[in-house]
């Protein structure tokens, strides 16, 4: 029972010094990692840089603690980071404590609704975000995330929640850019791509190994940061006009939840849930991918607890919205790590860096921050899947598009609605209007399939309808009018039959639609039948009166209802 809700039950016990040394290695790797991307990350979400660390400590003890997954790497990302600033920015003015007390606010909300939904085992709701939903919101989020980045890259004032906004201060504000800081702006971010793509070969030539030479590589980021930082002391380029990150303040945070304010609270409500869905979505298919490499096992009910503990603890400690990390959970699995004390292990190493280490960060420019969230969300805009979507399915592809371009015009939290309003009514509009065909045999076989696109056999007197699709309010008209529409002009026929095999469900509505068609079929001479009825929809329909009203049979394959229907139809008559 315990080990259900505290899942370092189950793996702690067999912990041994061999996986403490895999843990170990692999905290150092994503430490050091961790590091930039949490100031950066921070600066991304409208904070100071030190809440980034706060919010990298203990949400990877907690997650420890609660989480299932042996790899995941749990911290602040790009898309939660701008859905914070999203959302906390339209009530709250950057830069006031005010602003700050909201941010941690939403992780506390967030946290609390993921909590609650685990206890209630509600994950499935995480579902209405489809992947074509969710890949266009990342992909239009990504856009929005680099180009707000470019004030730092230029060290101009960038202004607004959306694409177009943006798009539109970066132009007028270009004549007033700082030469100095473009200067380290550029060379960071071409470092920072040369890395992505040249570095772990170069490494390879002179002798590294596959793995140290692609850990290595992960380690570009904080080379970034020391040599802009040693260049902006050693040239004096804050006199230039070269915005510096300042006094980032020594020590751990005073562990402390927020007060309770109603209309606060209220306000941060809804972007709360979305911004718990979205790192949920994320979490799991992270999650999910990595422990498939392993075979091991992702409880996602318990994950929408440990997410939501996670994101507590953050706002506990000071910090803001959490999810686990795309790109620091593959390097922490490539790097070896083989439980989840490698994140209480990180934890300690950002601990250290916080107590210890921000002195050193006093000249560190903004641009090199910028210039690691602009590489790293710049891999998020995926091409491929919108390509992909585009030739499999123009209905999801509207769907994702509809979400990249609400996420582009009106903002995160509008675009991600539309995004999931367009899946639903096209869901809906899809299955109101269910594949239908009319079957016949396949010579020498018991299988049917239909007649438009297989050379089968049929029987005049017998018409077999398959229905692909589980039948519900949106298509019981639809149903209804089908059978019409086919036995209409064709008075041969003596039976139909209505092939099951792909229903999963019938609700109230749909067997009202079943009663009407039985009765105009008997009315009209021809009797109905069903076949490969699954068996909890039978079990539904035995709750009914709708089988003792039926005027034909239930026949357990369409092969049997076939046969007994054409051997009834061809004895003579007496």
């Amino acid at each position: 029972m315990f080990s259900r809700y505290f899942p370092i039950l189950k793996w702690a016990p067999n912990y041994n010094r061999e996986a403490f040394s895999a843990d170990a290695i692999a905290a150092v790797i994503v430490t050091i990692m961790l590091i930039p991307q949490s100031l950066a990350y921070a600066l991304l979400a409208g904070l100071p840089p030190e809440i980034g660390l706060y919010a990298s400590i203990a949400p990877l003890v907690i997650y420890t603690v609660f989480g299932t997954s042996m790899t995941l790497a749990v911290g602040p990302v790009a898309v939660t980071s701008l859905m914070t600033a999203s959302a906390v920015g339209e009530l709250m003015t950057q830069g006031t404590p005010e602003y700050l007390g909201a941010a941690i606010v939403l992780a506390l909300i967030s946290g609390i609704i993921l909590i609650v939904m685990g206890i209630a085992r509600l994950g499935f709701l995480a579902n209405f975000l489809s992947h074509p939903v969710i890949s266009g919101f990342i992909t239009a989020s990504a856009a929005i995330i680099a180009i707000s980045q470019m004030k730092h890259i230029f060290g101009i004032d960038i202004h607004g929640h959306n694409l177009i906004e943006q798009i539109t201060s970066l132009i007028s504000g270009l004549p007033n850019a700082n030469l100095a800081t473009m200067a380290i702006g550029a060379a960071a971010i071409g470092f920072l791509v040369w890395s992505r793509h040249r570095l772990t070969p170069k490494l390879m030539q002179i002798g590294f190994s596959k793995q140290m030479a692609g850990s290595a590589s992960k380690a570009a980021p904080v080379v970034a940061v020391i040599a802009t930082t040693v260049a902006v002391w050693a040239l004096e380029l804050q006199s230039a006009g070269v915005a510096i990150v300042g006094d980032i303040p020594r020590g751990l945070p005073t562990p402390a939840l927020p007060a309770f304010n109603t209309e606060l609270w209220s306000m941060l409500f809804l972007p709360a849930l979305m911004i718990g869905i979205v790192g949920y979505v994320e979490t799991i298919s992270v999650a999910q991918t990595l422990a498939a490499k392993r075979r091991e096992r992702i409880d996602p009910d318990q994950e929408l607890i440990a997410m939501g503990a996670a994101n507590v603890g953050a706002a506990a400690s000071g910090g803001f919205p959490v999810t686990g990390g795309f790109s620091r959970s593959i390097v922490n699995f490539d790097a070896g790590a083989r439980t989840p004390a490698a994140g209480a292990l990180t934890a300690i190493g950002i601990a250290i860096a916080t107590l210890f280490l921000t002195p050193l960060l006093f000249l560190l420019p903004k641009a090199t921050l910028a210039a690691t969230i602009i590489v790293a969300v710049l891999t998020l805009i995926d091409v491929e899947t919108i390509k992909r979507t585009w030739l499999y399915s123009k209905s999801d592809f509207a769907a994702m598009l509809g979400t990249i371009i609400g996420t582009l015009i009106f903002g995160v939290e509008i675009g991600i609605t539309i995004g999931v309003l367009l899946s639903l009514i096209l869901f809906l509009a899809r299955t109101s209007r269910p594949h239908v065909a009319i079957v016949g045999r396949v010579p020498e076989t018991e299988h049917y399939r239909n007649i438009k696109r297989h050379d089968v056999e049929t029987f005049p007197s017998v018409l077999s309808i398959r229905i692909d699709e589980s039948l519900y309010f949106p298509n019981a008209r639809f149903l209804e009018d089908t059978v019409n529409e086919t036995i209409s002009g064709r008075p041969e026929i003596r039976d139909v039959i209505l092939m099951c095999s792909a229903v999963n469900s019938i609700d109230a509505s749909a067997l009202e639609s079943l009663h009407h068609i039985n009765l105009r079929l008997k009315d009209a001479g021809v009797l109905l039948h069903l076949s490969e009825v699954k068996g909890p929809v039978m079990d539904r329909l035995k709750r009914s009166p709708f089988l003792t009203e039926l005027s034909g049979q239930v026949f357990l394959s369409q092969f049997e209802a076939d046969q007994r229907l054409q051997d009834k139809n061809t004895l003579p008559s007496i």
